[in-house]
């Protein structure tokens, strides 16, 4: 891993807590949605902020 900035740190730090914030809001979105559409429309974007989110955390590995 090359060597960050505090900077690096809290860009990524803002960054996978609007991912983490967008993760949740999603899942409650999906969860009160009737329309399945809808509801799986919120779900695989619930699923690609976690998953983004799990990438930016390998930068601090």
């Amino acid at each position: 891993m090359s060597n960050l900035s505090e900077l690096d740190l809290q860009n990524l730090r803002h960054l996978m807590g609007g991912y983490d914030t967008a993760h949740c809001k999603m899942q409650e979105y999906a969860k009160e949605a009737t329309d399945p559409q809808v509801k799986q429309f919120f779900e695989k974007g619930a699923k690609s902020a976690m998953e983004n989110k799990q990438k930016l955390m390998q930068f601090l590995q």
